[in-house]
């Protein structure tokens, strides 16, 4: 298929109406209403986190921290793939308790890189194991040990993820808590998902970044607000 101007044109008219359609749309608000991206520097209206908590260094050794994107639950609402983000979030805390773990859920706000996400949450945890999970659904399993690209489980094609995968990378983080045996997580892989979603992944990643503020670091999350 040859790639051209007018195709890249027709993909991103495409993804905008598809984001306005479920919840992250690529517009601003102002006292005039919603208006177009025309001429405008922003994606979405910075969100104000004054007055939030402060996450705090965890001392629970049962604990799994749960670090998520600056635009979780807020400016986006569901995964590249469609799924309600709430749902996805309650089975990764279910596939956490099922192994007998706990969990708790940060909002990240100093940096949208998956695996620094996930590497924050870990360091945070009393346990050291943390998950880091994108609005747009990618997700790792880091150990506050290691290095930011050398993480214990990367699911990179959020397409493709169901809420079962979800539900097993909880059972899995909560599998390296306690030092058992842990068998990676088999993943549908689509070699063409990259191309397809491209343009839609870009846009939720400019939305998600937008929303990013450094002096806040990590904050208490405990859903939508």
């Amino acid at each position: 298929m040859e790639v051209n101007e007018q195709l890249i044109q027709a993909i991103t008219r495409a993804v905008v109406e598809q984001l306005q359609r479920s919840g992250a749309q690529p517009t601003t608000t102002s006292s005039q209403g919603t208006q177009s991206l025309a001429g405008k520097t922003r994606m979405r209206p910075k969100r104000s986190y004054e007055g939030a908590a402060r996450a705090k260094q965890g001392t629970d050794p049962k604990e799994v921290v749960i670090g998520v994107g600056a635009a979780f639950q807020t400016e986006i609402t569901k995964t590249i793939g469609g799924i309600p983000l709430d749902e996805v979030l309650r089975n990764v805390k279910a596939g956490i308790e099922e192994e007998g773990m706990v969990s708790r859920v940060v909002k990240v706000l100093d940096t949208s890189d998956v695996g620094f996400m996930a590497l924050q949450a870990a360091k945070l945890s009393g346990s050291g194991i943390g998950i880091g999970i994108q609005s747009k659904g990618t997700t790792v399993i880091h150990q506050k040990d290691l290095y930011p690209l050398t993480n214990l489980e990367l699911f990179p094609q959020a397409p493709l993820m169901d809420l079962e995968t979800y539900r097993k990378i909880g059972r899995n983080a909560a599998k390296y808590v306690k030092g058992e045996k842990v068998t990676p997580i088999e993943c549908t892989n689509d070699p063409m998902v990259r191309a397809k979603f491209q343009v839609k992944a870009a846009l939720m990643h400019i939305i998600e970044t937008e929303q990013l503020d450094p002096e806040k670091g990590m904050i208490v999350w405990e859903g939508t607000k």
